[in-house]
């Protein structure tokens, strides 16, 4: 079996990030991506919050610029699937689909994926015009009436970019104000193709073979009405991809994984970084202080079990 110092779960802009600061140490490492490197940022259109950018610039770009820092590294990357985690103190042993592997220390990067709003068709029309990704999917519905579900920054910033494809975006948010940052809210309210339905849930996705409409219901006042689109982008929060975790780790509510100012979980010589750790910001800025930390403090570790 092979063995690392310190072996990186997740290629999103945490993952890179720790894995250069554990590199820069000249430790050994493993780095475990199944998809491209880029995580969620992939479905991100534009960021305009990234320092050093301050006229925005294109998720893939970021990504880009980011993976550049490896360059020059010598490790070893793994394009598969993490089944499982076996903890034991110095000798953490990673099952994916093809093979084991062994390292020291740990750092668990793998990130969220997004909540389903889990009512009926959802999942029957899930790529037949229920989405959860605008950048992904919003070519489709160019000149479409689309809604969208949610009241967070995700869901105003993936509303604003639908805005420049479809002819018409009903924006449905269950509360009578967003949560989303003002910036966010006031574009929203600005623009002139966005609907806002405030105090309105969505009860079911209605179609038979693609997206027909919304059956909505008025929180406040239990009216119900239909909403005729071709599509429904959701965009209710997000869920740990943190199934592979031991049951010992210890995890919010929530599922996300807990860790001290330090990025080290309950168990020694495992961290987490990024979106899968429980915090209240989950943004790129986050993920890459998250990363610097837990690829530093990976290797502490891996020196002080190496030494007894």
């Amino acid at each position: 079996m092979q063995t690392y110092d310190v072996l990186v779960i997740g290629g999103g802009p945490a993952g890179m990030t720790a894995a250069l600061y554990a590199l820069r140490t000249g430790a050994s490492l493993a780095w475990v991506e199944k998809f491209a490197p880029g995580g969620q940022v992939l479905n991100t259109e534009w960021i305009d919050n990234y320092m050093g950018y301050p006229q925005g610039v294109r998720g893939f770009e970021l990504v880009d610029q980011m993976a550049k820092h490896l360059e020059g590294f010598s490790y070893d990357k793994y394009m598969d699937e993490v089944r499982s985690l076996e903890p034991e103190y110095g000798k953490n042993v990673v099952h994916m689909a093809e093979e084991s592997i062994q390292a020291t220390s740990v750092i668990i990067c793998s990130g969220a994926e997004y909540k389903k709003l889990g009512v009926p068709g959802e999942q029957e029309l899930a790529g037949k015009g229920v989405s959860y990704c605008a950048l992904c999917d919003g070519q489709f519905f160019r000149d479409q009436d689309v809604a969208c579900v949610g009241g967070g920054n995700t869901a105003l910033e993936e509303s604003l970019y639908l805005a420049k494809l479809a002819r018409k975006v009903y924006l449905i948010h269950r509360r009578d104000a967003f949560r989303g940052d003002k910036i966010y809210q006031d574009k929203v309210l600005a623009e002139p193709n966005i609907e806002i339905l405030y105090d309105t849930v969505a009860d079911r996705i209605l179609g038979e073979q693609e997206v027909t409409g919304l059956d909505l219901r008025n929180v406040k006042t239990g009216e119900k009405s239909q909403l005729d689109v071709q599509g429904a982008f959701i965009f209710v929060g997000l869920d740990p991809i943190a199934g592979f975790v031991p049951e010992q780790m210890e995890r919010d509510q929530a599922g996300f994984i807990v860790t001290d100012s330090e990025m080290r979980t309950n168990l020694p010589g495992i961290l987490a970084a990024g979106d899968v750790r429980s915090k209240i910001c989950r943004q790129i800025t986050t993920a890459v202080g998250d990363g610097a930390t837990a690829g530093y403090l990976a290797f502490l570790f891996a020196e002080e079990a190496s030494h007894g």
